[in-house]
């Protein structure tokens, strides 16, 4: 695992502009606490895995206008900062891939899985020893993980539609078509509706997440 670097792309945690699926259940506030408290999740068990100087987020938005925004910059002493570049989700996933220094391994998650753990993260690394690639799939179709041994290959996920419910299955697809050997994480689940953070926070009872939650949850 060593070499590797931490990779999360996710959104500022701005009240009406994250978690809208959630937010019809439990209003915006909430699910943009909720938001952040799932991003302060995932910063920890990537700081706690890679250290922090070898971490870097991809960010929409400003951290000035959003819920936590002071504690979360906190959060990321040490890691580098890029704002997101592309007009579609997977050209801006491309782009922060393109970012990062050529030559290290890169495992990138997003925000949606405050559950994450460092043996989830160690155990994607691991097996780029083995892989050019390991996809992680998400338990409604998409993936919570990718891990390039070149984070360049990356591009080959540039026409591949996010947030569907074959998303998995479509960037394996394209990885494999690309030359790639892929791997297989375990599966994980999003959080995306009031159902999903309620399994989520009681798998992960002591976490961040799992303490608002219990907070907001109706």
């Amino acid at each position: 695992m060593s070499g590797a670097r931490a990779l999360v792309v996710a959104k500022a945690p701005v009240p009406g502009r994250v978690k809208t699926r959630l937010a019809a259940d439990v209003g915006d506030g909430p699910a943009a606490e909720l938001a952040a408290a799932s991003l302060l999740d995932t910063i920890a068990a990537c700081r706690a895995t890679f250290g922090p100087g070898r971490c870097l987020l991809a960010l929409a938005g400003d951290l000035a206008d959003a819920v936590r925004g002071e504690e979360i910059t906190r959060a990321l002493a040490g890691w580098g900062v890029a704002a997101q570049r592309g007009a579609t989700f997977a050209e801006r996933l491309v782009n922060a891939h393109v970012d990062l220094p050529a030559g290290d391994p890169v495992v990138q998650v997003g925000m949606d899985t405050p559950q994450l753990t460092t043996e989830h993260l160690h155990e994607v690394a691991d097996c780029l020893d083995v892989h050019d690639a390991v996809l992680g799939p998400a338990e409604d179709g998409g993936w919570w993980v990718l891990g390039l041994r070149d984070p360049a290959r990356a591009a080959a996920l540039h026409d591949v539609p996010m947030s569907t419910p074959t998303t998995y299955d479509d960037t394996r697809a394209a990885l494999c078509d690309a030359g790639l050997d892929v791997g297989r994480a375990s599966i994980l689940r999003d959080v995306d509706r009031i159902g999903d953070a309620a399994a989520v926070a009681a798998l992960a009872a002591d976490g961040e997440f799992a303490r608002v939650w219990r907070e907001v949850e109706p």
